[in-house]
């Protein structure tokens, strides 16, 4: 048995227990049979069963959003926020699938050649806290909307939540099985992998589980998608404009209390402009409203647990110990941290050379690009990075420099059903989203006709 409490005020919201292996077992069994089931069906009956999860997706916005803010802190605002996103992936699809699962047929010296998209199996998904919905379905629906049938471990402190996501494949009509929510531990994972049934995994996370979960799929020769951390830099160039661009910078680091891997984590700021960002961009911070996460004012809630605002406040005061300064806030209270800025920081301080997820900031000045470009590569992981310019073209000319899955010019890193989503280095492997996302789980079958 395990409790949710809820990170705001400390109260009690819900007891849970795990399923045994036995019933985990045969919950996957009942997702094998489904797949058989599930695979033959037309791309026209499977995006119609989409177009009724967005009808259960609206009808239970405000119940769903409720339930992401109460178990793990997120403002209301932007729970709801979550929802419409998932709605939008939905509706992407809807509009894309089919002609993304289309054969493609190609010239050789055959009297015909073609390739053929097929679905795989049953897949399983080990999704993390910090965006409850939106992580779990741009991971399943394109999986089922390929064929596949989908089993999701959820994060245990958001088990609520994942409890409501299968109750909407439910409600939608999705046949049994297409869609099962397991309620398992960690230690349970590997026994999921291993079942034959399993054809691939699906991982967004830390990077310790990322790794765990990836050498068990290497060693049943099994496909992985790894969507892991990162500790992105935002770039401002001396010709940015801070007018236009503080509100973005802003929500780069401090959208979600700073619990995203794609959030900015490391801000290098040209040297003529330094002390004008500086001051712009903690005055910005000072007006955010941190508070209950059910006010709709509130702009900062808690962190999702307690142990986890006492991570980030031990990587700040240990950079402070090494010579870091605190120029905004730097307390914390229960799960609450405040929006946090600190300068006189090296690369080889844990607030820049770690994954910090929550909202604790450096920022860092640089003389040249290629000193921007070097501090900004100068991380096990590659996600991604802002870069904030006039100059557009010349940044269009250096992407091949930074050793990242996106570069984003005058926007902050996020996610859109229409691009590819996914990192190199120890941010992962594999994409989700667009049209690589949904070819992801799929068996790229040849054929060739003489």
């Amino acid at each position: 048995m395990f409790s949710l409490i809820n990170p705001a005020n400390q109260s009690f919201l819900s007891e849970h227990q795990y399923i045994t292996d036995e019933t985990t077992q045969n919950k996957i069994s009942i997702s094998g049979k489904a797949y058989v089931n599930w695979r033959p069906e037309t791309i026209y009956k499977r995006l119609n069963f989409i177009k009724s999860l967005i009808f259960e997706l609206t009808k239970n916005q405000h119940l769903l959003a409720k339930s992401c803010t109460q178990e793990m802190g997120k403002p209301i605002k932007q729970s709801l926020s979550e929802i419409d996103k998932c709605k939008l992936l939905c509706e992407y699809y809807l509009q894309n699938a089919e002609k993304f699962l289309q054969s493609n047929k190609i010239s050789t010296n055959g009297s015909e050649s073609f390739v053929v998209y097929e679905p795989l199996g049953v897949i399983l998904g080990v999704m993390p806290w910090n965006f409850p919905y939106w992580q779990v379905f741009r991971f399943a629906i394109p999986a089922i909307i390929a064929g596949n049938t989908v089993v999701v471990k959820h994060a245990s402190n958001v088990a609520g939540c994942a409890q409501l996501i299968e109750k909407l494949f439910i409600d939608a009509g999705f046949p049994e099985g297409v869609y099962q929510n397991l309620l398992i531990a960690g230690k349970q994972v590997k026994a999921v992998i291993d079942n034959p049934l399993i054809k691939g995994v699906s991982v967004t996370g830390s990077e310790k589980a990322g790794t765990e979960v990836a050498s068990a799929a290497a060693a049943q020769v099994k496909k992985a998608v790894l969507e892991l951390g990162g500790s992105n830099a935002l770039i401002v160039l001396s010709d940015a404009n801070l007018d236009e661009a503080m509100p973005a910078i802003i929500n780069a680091r401090f959208q979600n209390t700073g619990q995203s891997c794609i959030a900015a984590k490391r801000y290098l700021v040209h040297k003529d402009i330094y002390d004008n960002f500086l001051e712009r961009f903690t005055k910005g911070i000072s007006a955010l409203k941190m508070g209950d996460p059910m006010d709709e004012q509130t702009t900062l809630g808690p962190l999702a647990r307690t142990d986890l605002a006492q991570e980030v406040q031990k990587q700040v005061d240990d950079s402070v110990a090494m010579g870091a300064k605190i120029v905004l806030g730097g307390k914390r209270n229960d799960a609450f941290y405040d929006a946090t800025v600190l300068t006189n920081v090296t690369p080889d301080m844990p607030i820049f050379k770690e994954e910090v997820f929550g909202p604790a900031v450096p920022v860092v000045p640089f003389d040249t690009f290629e000193e921007a470009v070097k501090l900004s590569n100068s991380t096990d992981f590659g996600l991604g990075v802002s870069i904030f310019t006039a100059d557009v073209a010349f940044i269009k000319s250096k992407i091949h420099l930074f050793e990242e899955g996106a570069v984003f010019i005058n926007d902050l890193v996020k996610s859109d059903p229409a691009l590819p989503f996914g990192g190199v280095k120890r941010s992962g492997f594999g994409r989700e989203l667009a049209e690589n996302g949904l070819k992801e789980f799929v068996n790229v079958k040849t054929v060739f006709i003489k």
